[in-house]
């Protein structure tokens, strides 16, 4: 109904002689044209894009960007607060404030900030042997795991105080010990911790040297008892050669989503291991250089992913990039945006 439609309504009914019988009326088409109003308003809005919050492990701060547009949102944390160094694992705490892993290959903590406004309340956890913490998850128990990468460990604290509980999980060394390079953490529907590991074995003062295959881990979270969710799979076609496991994520279908550092991103049933579908991103920046992929979120059907490509002189591009669940199809959302430096924490903010 436009304007002039109702004009002329209303004007009729005012030339009707009886008052009561024309106050009706105005009743009527009044209810109507709200109604019509309210329609209107509801068919004209459509959902806010999601704001997505990325870590730059070389600009230690982490940014907010569009995710529709990509465009930049500003710095939700600015380089260096809280002495944020190498940002990597970004999770919302069951209290709704925002922790990040941080840290160095002899050290490490975890950032607890403002859920909201990015500003830093406290050095949340830290010590007990954490070398260069990757992932960080809350468990359903409401206690933080941590995956300290350089010492071949995840760490438990208390969730709510950050005090050290214990050493959930370590390697050996061996194959066997299974915790080689623990990277990016995630609690599955199942109650059960997922781990992604490197194949690396931490010698103690922060080194490291790569001796075996890149896996999924999976744990029990009631008798720590860890076993091979995923084996390492064959590296993807156009990629860089071999296969690093790093990012987890759910999807709508129900599949875990993990993106390899040398490129691609694999989905796996839960019940079975199975892999499901492989999607190679070697191609996204439309070069030579094979491309680097940082960690994953999903908003709906779309995976969201930090990508960099770099070769022996350093990072020569970096961007966000996505990609379609149903049609496995990826596309870059901003290619060499001057406020990502080689990014790998990738959350949707809350």
């Amino acid at each position: 109904m436009n304007k002039s439609l109702a004009s002329n309504a209303l004007a009729m009914i005012a030339m009707i002689p009886t008052r009561a019988f024309r106050t009706r009326l105005f009743r009527v088409l009044g209810a109507a044209l709200a109604g019509v109003l309210v329609l209107a308003s509801c068919g004209d809005s459509s959902p806010s894009p999601a704001t997505v919050l990325i870590g730059n492990s070389r600009a230690n701060n982490v940014v907010s960007m569009n995710s529709s547009t990509g465009a930049y949102l500003g710095d939700f944390i600015a380089a260096g607060s809280g002495g944020l160094t190498d940002p990597d694992g970004l999770t919302f705490g069951p209290d709704g404030h925002f922790y990040v892993s941080s840290g160095t290959n002899t050290g490490g903590q975890i950032l607890r900030y403002n859920g909201k406004t990015g500003a830093f309340i406290d050095v949340f956890a830290q010590g007990n042997g954490m070398k260069r913490p990757y992932g960080n998850a809350f468990g359903p128990d409401g206690h933080l795991y941590v995956a300290s990468f350089r010492s071949d460990q995840i760490l438990k604290f208390d969730g709510k105080t950050g005090a050290f509980l214990s050493v959930f999980a370590r390697g050996n060394g061996t194959a066997g010990g299974l915790l080689n390079g623990p990277n990016e953490l995630s609690f599955g529907p199942d109650g059960r911790l997922y781990v992604t590991t490197e194949g690396s074995v931490a010698d103690g003062n922060g080194g490291i040297t790569f001796q075996f295959d890149s896996q999924i881990l999976r744990y029990n979270l009631q008798t720590g008892a860890g076993e091979v969710f995923a084996p390492q799979p064959l590296p993807t076609p156009k990629g860089n050669g071999y296969v690093s496991f790093l990012g987890l994520a759910w999807g709508p279908d129900g599949l875990l989503y993990t993106s390899d550092f040398a490129g691609g991103i694999r989905s796996y049933e839960p019940r079975t291991s199975q892999l499901q579908k492989t999607i190679d991103t070697a191609a996204l920046f439309g070069d030579s250089i094979p491309t680097t992929l940082g960690g994953l979120s999903i908003i709906g059907q779309t995976l969201y992913l930090p990508v960099f490509n770099e070769d022996n002189t350093g990072v020569v591009a970096n961007g966000l990039a996505t990609c379609d669940i149903p049609t496995a199809t990826c596309k870059l959302l901003i290619r060499d945006d001057a406020h990502l430096s080689r990014p790998i924490g990738i959350t949707i903010a809350r």
